[in-house]
């Protein structure tokens, strides 16, 4: 199949590995106010972008598509390790493992073949998996690297119109305002250095704390 097909099926909302289930942190946000209105959610979606996934997930990403293509199976393992040691929070920390156990559960059922020697890898981070799919159904790095942003952000705007709520109009807006900074982030990524990936990212860790004792919930992070 061609691997832009393959690239979509990847990013699909209905991929099985519990995306619709975390609402990193935005369900807190919400009810403590600081997320409220169109304008406020859009503000709380490119500080997440610029302050995590430009400077952490995608560097690691493109890092992870490297390690597949020269084999360096100790490499994943520590970009694995990387991601998670960056989880600031325990409920962040659960959703890297479960979404990376179920990716790595689903793909061998798509024909896709997980080296055993980076199982524990693909185990403990998405990223690593998406690496393996990404590397086999021959998806270009920085093609992967946009559908990761694009199933990021379409996920969050998901969580965001119904916790506010707003209208799906409303979400359709905010996807097609963001495009633009999807690309930035892209295009920046690949000049961080695996060494050099971080975040910083307060607001969100603040959430996320708050959100694990959060009485009433409808999402796991």
């Amino acid at each position: 199949m061609e691997p832009t097909f393959r690239l979509f099926q990847l990013i699909s909302p209905s991929l099985p590995v519990g995306a619709f289930a975390y609402s990193q942190g935005l369900e807190w946000a919400i009810e403590a106010g600081w997320v409220n209105d169109q304008a406020s959610f859009e503000h709380w979606l490119r500080s997440a972008l610029k302050d995590s996934l430009t400077p952490l997930e995608l560097p690691l990403l493109n890092a992870a598509c490297e390690a597949m293509q020269n084999k360096d199976w100790p490499r994943l393992q520590e970009i694995s390790q990387t991601l998670m040691a960056w989880r600031e929070t325990k409920e962040l920390r659960h959703e890297e493992q479960l979404r990376g156990e179920a990716l790595i559960r689903l793909l061998p059922n798509l024909g896709v073949q997980v080296p055993k020697a980076i199982t524990q890898a693909a185990l403990g981070s998405q990223v690593v998996g998406l690496a393996v799919a990404g590397t086999q159904w021959q998806i270009q790095p920085q093609d992967l690297a946009r559908g990761y942003v694009w199933s990021w952000l379409e996920n969050a705007v998901i969580a965001g119109v119904k916790l506010i709520p707003l209208g799906q109009t409303q979400g359709q807006q905010i996807l097609h305002a963001m495009s633009g900074a999807l690309e930035e982030a892209v295009q920046s990524a690949k000049k961080i250095a695996f060494e050099d990936a971080g975040s910083s990212t307060t607001a969100l860790a603040i959430a996320s704390s708050n959100h694990e004792i959060q009485s009433t919930r409808l999402f796991r992070s």
